[in-house]
């Protein structure tokens, strides 16, 4: 049995800076920086969002004297399962059914897409 996530919640920056950390694997916070195309903004302010990261369990350092080397504690896949269990209970009563229904009664779900995900459900119950 998969055990149950419990993460916070990331704000809209904190979510945007950890998205990179998962693509780079392990960074420094100038990488951060130089993947977020602005490079304007001030090194103490990434690095802020970084250290809050940090707190909130998501990701761990490496220090080589002054310099750290920052990595996710936590997998992308996960907090996506979070995020879309989280989205199912407030909106949907926790029904993946409802979910399903809402994508595809809005149109951001076209038939191949339902037929896909119809299979890996089917799947799963096996």
């Amino acid at each position: 049995m998969k055990r149950k996530l419990s993460l916070p919640t990331l704000t809209k920056a904190e979510e945007e800076v950890m998205h990179i950390i998962w693509q780079l694997e392990r960074c420094l916070v100038r990488d951060i920086i130089d993947n977020l195309g602005d490079p304007d903004i001030p090194h103490s302010t990434i690095s802020s969002v970084v250290r809050i990261l940090e707190k909130k369990g998501f990701v761990d350092h490496k220090a080589y004297g002054k310099t750290y080397e920052y990595f996710p504690l936590v997998a992308k896949e996960d907090y996506a399962e979070h995020g879309v269990k989280s989205l199912m209970e407030k909106y949907f009563g926790g029904s993946p059914k409802k979910l399903v229904s809402f994508l595809v009664q809005n149109e951001d779900m076209n038939l191949k897409e339902l037929g896909e995900l119809m299979k890996k459900l089917d799947q799963k119950k096996k």
